[in-house]
């Protein structure tokens, strides 16, 4: 799909991979808006942009402030064609030692924060008869690792959502896609990883947050349903599902890296 004009609305987008999948779109002439809570942080990340992008505020856990962003980005232009649901967090901790706030915590960002978006937004999709929804999930969600249960459980939800909400949507033209990548170097780690260790043990295996950004365009462009990144990640991904017993075995010593 030609991306040229394209409104392409991304939450999570002050940083990371949000913010290089703005200036990837951009670049294929679409027109990025650029969402999440800290305006000040959202405006350093237009500064480096061309041309300058819209940056509007918008807490992805709460009702309201979703709402209130999504009006106010269709009354300046008129509809949204690509919404890239991004925004996220993680905190990697033994599930005997995590409170369950902060369970809950992640849960509301980084699923239900997904759900109020892509209910915002769909409607309007819906009326147009076309759309394209972006869930971006992640490696965690269909392999699981020590530490990062809670983490994992979000991912795994935001996974269930899209296949099932894909299915809903079927005939409708709105397309629905998961980009499920593997560690990537953002700012994700300041808070999931203070200490270091984790990334010191995984720097090797971890990509870039352009060549996740890369990937992203690419789903806009094609619509293709997933993508699994990178390949070794994927591979593994799959020979999971295949055999699962055996998998546990392996994984659960090659995955303790936190």
């Amino acid at each position: 799909m030609e991306l040229k004009g394209k409104i392409v609305l991304i939450t999570g987008a002050s940083s990371g991979i949000g913010a290089w999948t703005a200036q990837a779109a951009a670049a294929k002439g679409a027109v990025p808006i650029l969402t999440a809570r800290s305006i000040e942080k959202l405006e350093v990340a237009a500064v480096s942009m061309t041309p300058s992008p819209a940056v509007y505020t918008m807490d992805v856990t709460k009702d309201e402030d979703v709402t209130r962003g999504i009006i106010t980005v269709m009354e300046k232009y008129g509809r949204i064609d690509i919404l890239v649901n991004n925004a996220g967090f993680g905190l990697f901790e033994r599930t005997v030692d995590m409170p369950s706030s902060q369970f809950a915590a992640m849960m509301d960002v980084n699923y239900m924060g997904t759900v109020r978006c892509t209910k915002a937004v769909l409607p309007h999709m819906l009326a147009r008869g076309e759309g394209h929804i972006i869930n971006v999930a992640s490696m965690a969600g269909k392999v699981g690792s020590p530490k990062s249960a809670g983490y994992t459980a979000t991912k795994h939800a935001v996974l269930g959502f899209t296949n099932a909400l894909r299915m809903e949507l079927a005939g409708t033209g709105v397309a629905v896609s998961a980009v499920n990548p593997g560690p990537v170097n953002t700012p994700f780690f300041e808070q999931a990883d203070p200490s270091g260790q984790y990334v010191n043990n995984i720097r090797w295996f971890m990509m870039e947050p352009e060549k996740v950004a890369r990937h992203i365009v690419r789903v806009m462009e094609t619509r293709k349903q997933e993508v699994d990144l990178p390949w070794i990640g994927a591979l593994g991904g799959r020979l999971y599902g295949l055999f699962p017993r055996i998998s546990n075995r392996i994984a659960a010593k090659m995955l303790n890296k936190k």
